[in-house]
């Protein structure tokens, strides 16, 4: 597969990349992630990454070093209990508010993907549902002092020790949860001829 670029800091998008075999490079821009208030929550993750995309191209075209065959990826991934968007926590106290409320409840994770190809745009979203068992103030105060887990939506990381003792089930895609929904990407790209 040729080399694509990776709009993300993320560590665990670059780890399911690496894991997939998928050669790629990191050029990150800084994005507004603010979205219409009255955007559907679905819509919501596609817009953000497409602004990643978007950002990254500008760049790329700024530094005289664009190629429209090569592969640009951005995506970005959101919790949604009922229909409220649940951001990524802002400090301790937000974060173990956030898993007050997730525990014992059922939430959707919406990861929104954009491959950006000189002027072609594809994009969709992938939803996975996570289940959370009852969780005690005593297990939430834990995590997120020993985790910090306050670059993450929802305030959580599916693969760290709140995922593994925690989450009762997930129905769809566990990678989605973790920040990108791997498998649907590399479909993704067979089909663009990579």
């Amino acid at each position: 597969m040729k080399e694509i670029i990776l709009a993300s800091q993320s560590p665990r998008r670059k780890q399911l990349l690496e894991w997939a075999e998928i050669p790629f490079k990191v050029v990150v821009q800084p994005t507004d992630e603010h979205f219409p208030a009255d955007m559907p929550v679905e819509e919501v993750p596609i817009h953000i990454a497409a602004n990643k995309a978007l950002a990254v191209s500008q760049y790329l075209k700024d530094q005289q070093v664009w190629d429209p065959a090569q592969v640009i990826l951005a995506a970005d991934t959101i919790v949604v209990l009922g229909e409220e968007v649940i951001n990524k926590p802002a400090d301790r106290a937000e974060a173990i508010a956030i898993l007050s409320r997730l525990s014992g409840k059922a939430h959707r994770v919406i990861t929104g993907v954009v491959l950006l190809q000189g002027t072609t745009q594809q994009s969709f979203s992938v939803t996975t549902h996570v289940q959370f068992h009852a969780l005690s103030a005593e297990q939430i105060v834990f995590y997120v002092d020993k985790y910090q887990p306050y670059d993450k939506a929802g305030a959580y990381a599916i693969q760290e020790w709140i995922g593994v003792t925690g989450i009762a089930s997930i129905t769809g895609d566990f990678y989605n949860v973790m920040g990108l929904p791997v498998s649907t990407v590399v479909q993704a790209l067979h089909k663009m001829g990579l």
